[in-house]
């Protein structure tokens, strides 16, 4: 029974518990609605609020991006406008150009219609004054042949023989004006050949080269050597060849002589005998002899010593002879065993460079100008470099050797490549600064420029260059020069010289006026 009791007053207690929680929770549910209808009241306010200010800002974007596309559209249009503009300027300016051509090139065809007509009235006035002068023409010829009593054609026949003269004359004057040209442009190249002959048989410069000086003590030897009536240097010069003279420089006698070697001879000679003191003629004869044959040995020992030394071997006696007299020869003022001597060592290294054998090289550089040492008389006719050639033929050379020595200056045709070498090699040595010197052609021209100064003066008759160049005499012509004109005239050559040359030390200019009264008794 009270178990049922407690069982029963637990499930009303449940029941109402029950009650109670659901009043309990419908009331909280309540207020949670209605806090909930609070808040989205609220978010709806804000929510609307919010839309409003981006509903503005959206607003206000967009009047500014209208502005914006306006303020560009315009800008647009504006500049379309503007190029319209431009082009309907251009257009009238067009228009305004095109029209003033036309008024123009209208005017221009109204003139040139009017040119032409002036023209036309020119060409028929022209023929009919052409046609009126062929008639005058024909009535002359008639006339003239009337006069004349000749045809046309025998007056032309006579004219063609008159310039037939005339064309004869001027070709004759035209051939005198090529051949003095011809003269003129072949001087030089003669110069040459000239200057190569006397090479030869001498040297370029007959004071320096041809002149040997023999000092000695005193002047009473002087007259010793002269001997009595002058026997003894009448004997010296038959015995060496030489030219003596004995003048009154002091303590010095000088020989003169083209053979440098003969030179050499006479100077050795008389050293010996001044020191003997034994001059006479036949101790004179006996003394150069052995002279001779000292200089002689001397040459032989020469060529023997510049074989060796550039390494030749098995030359024949007569070309190391040749090889040896070189040595009393020049060039152009080069030594021509000097020069002979380079271009072997050059024909040497330019041989061993280019695979070629440099003993053959150096035997052809060598022996390329032995024919300017010349025996005899004969043999200088010859060109050296052919006359080298014989030799070296005649001596047991070989083929190579030999052409290269005839062609190293062109006068035969190269059969080998040793003969160029010896040619560029020649050319190099000759070429080389300072190795020779051109004063014979440079002092000759200064003369004839420092006469052709005072030809380029009216007045003047002839002028002559002397002492050396250091002297101008001019000689006037009288009738054209007065005496105070004469000396006008040496002042203002003499300024001339000054001004327009280049000269050692001064020129002394003399102007020479001569008046001459000649008369003839019968």
């Amino acid at each position: 029974m009270d178990s049922t009791m407690i069982i029963i007053a637990a499930i009303v207690g449940l029941a109402i518990g029950f009650a109670i929680a659901k009043f309990l929770e419908k009331g909280k549910a309540s207020k949670t609605i209605i806090n909930a209808k609070k808040d989205a009241e609220r978010i709806l306010k804000d929510a609307n609020a919010e839309g409003e200010s981006v509903k503005k800002e959206k607003i206000l974007q967009a009047k500014e991006k209208f502005l914006e596309l306006k303020a560009e559209h315009e800008k647009v249009i504006n500049g379309k406008d503007r190029k319209i503009n431009e082009a309907e300027k251009r257009t009238r300016d067009k228009e305004s150009q095109v029209s003033s051509e036309l008024a123009r090139n209208k005017q221009l065809n109204s003139q040139l219609d009017g040119k032409l007509k002036e023209v036309e009235q020119k060409r028929e006035l022209f023929e009919k004054r052409h046609e009126d002068l062929d008639k005058m023409h024909k009535s002359q010829i008639q006339q003239l042949e009337v006069i004349s009593g000749l045809s046309a054609d025998d007056a032309k026949n006579q004219l063609v023989e008159s310039l037939k003269e005339t064309a004869k004359s001027d070709a004759m004057a035209y051939i005198q004006a090529t051949v003095e040209e011809s003269k003129l442009t072949a001087h030089q190249e003669a110069r040459k050949i000239i200057i190569n002959t006397i090479q030869r048989i001498g040297t370029e410069e007959a004071v320096e080269n041809c002149v040997s000086v023999f000092n000695i003590e005193s002047d009473d030897v002087k007259g010793r050597i002269i001997g009595r009536e002058g026997r003894n240097i009448r004997a010296l010069e038959a015995a060496t060849g030489v030219e003596i003279i004995v003048d009154d420089t002091p303590e010095a006698i000088i020989l003169s002589c083209f053979d440098s070697v003969r030179r050499e001879v006479a100077r050795l000679s008389l050293h010996k005998l001044v020191t003997d003191g034994r001059i006479h003629p036949a101790r004179i004869e006996e003394v150069v002899k052995k002279t001779e044959k000292q200089i002689e040995a001397e040459i032989v020992e020469i060529g023997k010593r510049t074989v060796i030394d550039l390494g030749i071997h098995g030359l024949h006696p007569e070309l190391i002879r040749a090889v040896g007299r070189m040595k009393y020869r020049s060039s152009y003022g080069q030594n021509l065993l000097q020069h002979s001597r380079e271009v072997a060592k050059l024909c040497g290294v330019m041989a061993a460079e280019l695979g070629l054998n440099p003993k053959i090289a150096k035997r052809a550089g060598l022996l390329h100008d032995i024919g300017k040492v010349p025996n005899t008389e004969n043999e200088v006719e010859t060109p050296h470099a052919i006359l080298g050639m014989q030799w070296a033929e005649k001596f047991g050379e070989k083929e190579e050797v030999c052409n290269a020595i005839g062609a190293h200056h062109d006068e035969i045709e190269m059969k080998t490549l040793i003969a160029p070498i010896v040619q560029v090699c020649d050319a190099i040595s000759g070429a080389r600064p300072g190795a020779r010197r051109q004063v014979l052609d440079s002092y000759i021209q200064r003369l004839k420029d420092l006469e052709e100064v005072a030809f380029g003066f009216s007045g003047v008759q002839k002028a002559y260059a002397i002492q050396a160049g250091r002297e101008l005499r001019v000689i006037v012509e009288s009738e054209k020069v007065t005496d105070d004109r004469a000396s006008q005239l040496s002042f203002e050559i003499s300024q001339k010289i000054q001004t327009d040359m280049t000269y050692p030390g001064q020129v002394k200019v003399t102007v020479i006026r001569e008046t001459r009264a000649v008369n003839v008794a019968k």
